[in-house]
């Protein structure tokens, strides 16, 4: 950030209310800090499409936090605003070639969890139609992909983000669905595997970017120019983001999570700030290891809302999986007891919730399991208080 931008900041945070969202886990900033590096091997990756040719596929991977969602999102924005739906001419050593569109295409797997969803997101934001959900397969939309691409001449660069989730589609299918358009397209999968560990790792066409850890100095730059952007710098102090960013141990998912809980707790604004105890409260709601609050967000909202009443329970009503039902049941959901339970069952498989045995076993000689959930819950209480 430029100096004139850093005062101009902080000129207009005087009398500003606090704007939450930019401490939010969920939220990417236009210039993400500190990943200087990985921005430059990404943009050596994709430069041939800025003289109309293929960039080679590629796998950027790292864990959870790392900031890779953020690069990708504010690098696809700033290249869609330089170069995107913007005509490029393209030449051969004999003519000029016809002019070639560029687009740079972001698709959050979680809410493309099939080849289907996947193809039908990226044709849909290509057509100047509405493109149908109902009564087409994946064939279709492959179909449709190919008129696209040849009809105003593309060069698309699609980015899949939170590839390998347990919801989500692996590194390989997602390459292998833009396999066929080859001279067209080229796929950025983003994910948190080693490539070792996956299908593509004898595949050397396939570029590979690694997103390290933060180190606790740039994870504190991080929430210095979070809460700046927030308008909450006077409720912090250095001390306490620098002990945010050593709890953290480099994770900025959990971080901001952290922090954000322990603004709304504190009710922090430009007059008040965060004591130790929210901040003690904010850590605390962010259980470790820790799911991702994006998760959680693209789960249907029938299953956020039987999340939001199980974290609104007292402990006792979560003693087992039958009695957290039976609660949320009684709750005003329009959902059977049934229904609820196996719900439950399907979250606790899939690490959004877990299930901690109880020491004393119950009636039956079981011990009954207590939910527990692994997610963020202050941030997803603010951010889903209307679902």
């Amino acid at each position: 950030m430029e100096l004139h931008d850093r005062i101009a900041r902080r000129q207009r945070a005087d009398d500003a209310d606090p704007e939450y969202d930019a401490i939010s886990p969920l939220g990417h900033p236009s210039e993400p800090v500190g990943r200087g590096a990985v921005i430059e091997q990404l943009l050596d990756i994709l430069s041939p499409i800025f003289e109309a040719d293929r960039p080679a596929d590629s796998y950027i991977w790292g864990p959870k936090g790392a900031g890779k969602s953020a690069i990708v999102r504010a690098l696809f924005a700033e290249c869609s605003r330089q170069h995107g739906e913007r005509s490029t001419q393209m030449y051969t050593s004999t003519r000029a070639a016809p002019t070639t569109e560029l687009r740079f295409l972001y698709v959050d797997s979680r809410r493309a969890q099939s080849t289907f969803a996947l193809l039908h997101t990226v044709v849909a934001a290509l057509s100047a139609e509405t493109v149908p959900k109902q009564g087409v397969g994946s064939a279709a939309m492959r179909d449709r992909l190919a008129t696209q691409l040849t009809q105003r001449d593309r060069q698309v660069v699609v980015a899949v983000d939170h590839v390998g989730d347990p919801e989500t589609l692996d590194c390989e299918t997602v390459f292998e669905q833009f396999a066929p358009f080859r001279s067209s397209v080229s796929c950025l999968a983003i994910g948190r595997e080693k490539p070792g560990a996956t299908a593509i790792s004898d595949r050397s066409t396939i570029k590979r970017v690694h997103v390290e850890p933060y180190t606790q100095h740039t994870l504190i730059e991080v929430l210095t120019s979070r809460v700046t952007d927030a308008q909450l710098r006077a409720a912090t102090t250095t001390e306490l983001l620098t002990e945010v960013a050593t709890w953290a141990n480099g994770d900025a998912h959990d971080a901001l999570a952290a922090l954000f809980g322990a603004a709304v707790t504190a009710g922090a604004d430009t007059d008040t700030r965060i004591d130790d105890e929210a901040l003690a409260t904010g850590m605390a709601a962010v259980p470790q290891p820790c799911v991702a609050l994006g998760r959680v967000m693209s789960l249907p909202t029938s299953r956020q809302r039987i999340v939001g009443r199980l974290i609104g329970l007292p402990e006792a009503a979560r003693s087992s999986v039958k009695a957290a039902a039976e609660a949320i049941s009684s709750d005003g959901l329009d959902l059977s007891r049934a229904t609820i339970e196996r719900v439950l069952y399907e979250l606790a498989e899939a690490g959004i919730i877990r299930r901690v045995k109880a020491e004393q076993p119950s009636e039956t000689g079981r011990p009954p399991s207590r939910l527990e959930p692994r997610f963020p819950t202050l941030v997803f209480e603010q951010l889903t208080e209307t679902v």
